[in-house]
């Protein structure tokens, strides 16, 4: 499949439609891996204008619904919070290939896919 570049609100507009969905959030930042499964209710974004240093992103990628977390043992753990928030900076980019996303922060790259 071709992978499409999107903007932030094509992003959102493709990702709305997997609300009441499965999804597998897989995240690689540095030499760590993690998957989340949530059962994605709604997706939101928060900005955060109280930030007190660069390191706190301005905008954030919500992902809302009950999920369970893959911890280094392999096996699975609730979400401490039905929530599974992405940073978002004004130079992340975002692709999706007809099945899946993915997301580069200048932190981590993420890849969101419907469970099947």
């Amino acid at each position: 499949m071709t992978k499409q570049f999107l903007d932030v609100e094509q992003f959102n507009k493709l990702l709305q439609k997997w609300s009441g969905k499965q999804i597998k959030v897989a995240k690689q930042e540095l030499n760590d891996y993690d998957v989340a499964i949530i059962d994605l209710a709604t997706i939101t974004y928060e900005t955060n204008k109280h930030r007190m240093n660069d390191y706190e992103p301005l905008h954030t990628l919500q992902l809302n619904g009950s999920g369970k977390i893959e911890n280094a043992t392999k096996s699975y753990q609730q979400l401490p919070k039905s929530m599974y928030e992405i940073p978002l900076k004004d130079t992340s980019f975002y692709q999706f290939d007809g099945e899946r996303f993915a997301l580069v922060t200048d932190r981590a790259i993420y890849t969101i896919e419907v469970v099947k």
